[in-house]
Formats: C-alpha cells, structure tokens, sequence
C-alpha cells in the first residue's frame, strides 16, 4: 500500500490544492494531506479551522485523510509509513525553493522522495494569498475555492 503527504498551510484550500489531491489519488493508495503548524506565518484561518474545512470537502474521498504537523516534514511523513512527499507547482518560479526544500529533505533521509505535480492549467495562477486577497476587497471567488471555504471566507472578512 503505497502513501503519500501533500502538506502545506492550505489557507485556505482552493481548487487548485484539491485538483492534486484528486490526482494523487490515481497514483497513490492513500494521500496525507498535512496542514502545516507554522506560527510564523500569518494565518487567516486557525490550524484547526483548516483541518475542519479540509476534512468537510474531503470527505467523500476516504482514501484522503487530513492531519496537521508540525517539526521536520521527513520525521512526518516516515511516522506515517510513507515515502513521497507531494509538492504542487504553478511556475517556474516555484521550482527554486521547492527544488531547495526537496534537496535538503533528501538530504536528511533518503528514505523519503519529493514528486512535483504540475499545476492544471486553470489553476495555474491561483494561490491562498490570492484567493484571500480578492476575497477581502469583496471580489468574486467562486470559481476559486469550493463553497464552503468561500462562506468561511465570507464570515472571516464580512461577519456573514
């Protein structure tokens, strides 16, 4: 049984994230998806807001399972039994520090490879930052993050 860990902050989680998530469902028996505790980033959502929303639009995937972690990624993913990170690029501009973050993993355990996913070409401009961003100068983010994070996102920036 193979499984993977697509980890991020996932703040919140957009189509872009859950058009991975689905594609690594074909190539893997299970995927972890691993919200990230950084406190050093400034996050719009709680750690546990994410785990919640995140599980919601997940549930009908039972192969998909969220956690949260914290520490080293590698010590995550080889206490979960898993040998593959997931890492979802939209550009060039990704690649350096993914390519980076990849290396340095690899370099504590070789236990433990990085598969980069290319982006779908829909989503390929979309990110949390941007979503959050149009969303709280009111603009439109259907077609962005799926219904239940725009209403989060709604009650967030609008008290709704």
């Amino acid at each position: 049984m193979k499984t993977a860990v697509y980890p991020g902050s996932f703040d919140p989680v957009t189509f872009g994230h859950l058009d991975i998530i689905d594609r690594a469902l074909k190539i893997f028996d299970h995927v972890i998806v691993a919200v990230a505790r950084n406190s050093e980033k400034n996050s719009l959502f709680s750690v546990q807001e994410r785990v919640e929303l995140l599980s919601k639009i997940l549930e009908d995937r039972p192969r998909a399972k969220v956690e949260t972690f914290d520490g080293l990624l590698v010590d995550f993913v080889r206490k979960r039994g898993a040998s593959v990170t997931i890492r979802g690029l939209r550009a060039v501009s990704d690649f350096e520090f993914e390519f980076q973050m990849a290396q340095m993993n690899r370099s504590i355990t070789k236990e433990v490879e990085t598969l980069f996913m290319m982006t779908s070409v829909p989503y390929s401009y979309l990110s949390s930052s941007v979503v959050k961003e149009v969303s709280s100068l009111n603009g439109p983010v259907d077609n962005l993050v799926p219904p239940l994070v725009k209403a989060a996102l709604d009650a967030k920036f609008r008290g709704k």
